[in-house]
């Protein structure tokens, strides 16, 4: 059963004029730079970047001809994600990045070329755009969570588990260093539902075994998972071990329920490396960055895995299922 809405932008990016698209494009070969901060091997990889070839395409820009495309996959590595982002500053005139580790990378590699970023958290409160109408200097794109989406996470497992005490956020410092801004929304939350959130970073892999362990031998005891490239990295290791010891997580986003993963509640961050060309068209025929608004996603999509929590003797509220987007069986 699915019933997925696509993401709406405030300021209607998808409708530019028509007359706009029609305009002449440069003669000369233009190269964007592609910033990853997952593995190219990644499924969601495969998909974000042929959303991202389509939606140049339909402007007019077609790689080989008038535009030619360099990709750096970091996947989760910072050392090398700096690497990437210094030798594309110098190669392309135009840099598109994905999440808040490559956005930083790239605003220092390249303190002056046109930045494109896609799925970062808040990028006001974080401080790389002055605000979502106005970004000023050279970054502009499509931003992913607000703070306030900790408290709905916390809402979502306490309707999945309404026996939850104690909730653990697992993350990884080093690719989520936003984490912050969804704890304190989470621990103004958490009072009326009766629950207690505390943070649970994970450096390395052998962390997620471990941590795991500890939340286990709590009573009442839940875990939220923050979206980055660590954990999207491990996720197969994640949901197994949250599998071994039955206990009940919310993933931050869709590709966990579709990997294994009880309920997710997220958005559709594919569709914004679609949305993407849009502004690289724009930037490319004249426009500054810092006259294009930043776009945020208005509509977000619960995912359940139905399977698995009839696998692990799981039962989903009622209510929880009739808001579902997609469930998977």
């Amino acid at each position: 059963m699915k019933r997925r809405d696509f993401i709406t932008f405030m300021g209607g990016a998808a409708l530019w004029p028509l007359s706009a698209r029609a305009q002449q494009l440069p003669d000369r070969i233009r190269k964007i730079g592609v910033l990853m901060i997952i593995a190219e091997a990644e499924s969601e990889a495969r998909a974000d970047m042929r959303a991202f070839r389509q939606g140049l395409a339909q402007l007019g820009w077609q790689e080989g001809k008038n535009v030619n495309i360099e990709y750096r996959w970091a996947a989760g590595n910072s050392d090398q994600l700096r690497a990437d982002a210094a030798q594309l500053a110098n190669l392309t005139d135009l840099i598109v990045a994905q999440g808040t580790p490559g956005l930083a990378a790239a605003r220092n590699a390249a303190p002056s070329l046109p930045i494109v970023f896609i799925n970062v958290t808040d990028p006001v409160a974080q401080g790389f755009v002055q605000s979502l109408a106005h970004p000023g200097g050279n970054i502009t794109g499509f931003a992913l969570f607000e703070e306030s989406m900790g408290a709905k996470w916390l809402e979502v497992l306490k309707e999945l588990a309404p026996e939850t005490k104690r909730v653990a956020l697992m993350f990884n410092p080093a690719m989520a260093p936003y984490y912050a801004m969804y704890f304190h929304s989470m621990e103004a939350a958490a009072p009326p539902l009766a629950m207690q959130p505390y943070e649970l970073p994970v450096h390395v892999e052998a962390d997620i075994s471990r941590v795991f362990t500890t939340v286990a031998e709590e009573r009442s005891a839940g875990v939220i998972v923050l979206l980055d490239a660590f954990t999207l990295r491990h996720r197969d290791l994640i949901i197994s071990k949250a599998a071994e010891y039955h206990l009940p997580v919310v993933y931050a986003d869709g590709q966990f329920a579709e990997s294994g993963g009880f309920v997710a509640y997220g958005v559709d961050r594919v569709d914004q490396f679609g949305q993407a060309g849009i502004y690289i068209d724009r930037i490319f025929k004249g426009t500054k960055p810092a006259d294009l608004p930043i776009q945020h996603p208005t509509r977000f999509e619960l995912v359940i895995n139905l399977g698995t929590a009839t696998k692990l003797g799981h039962t989903i509220p009622r209510n929880l299922l009739i808001r579902a987007d997609e469930v998977i069986e």
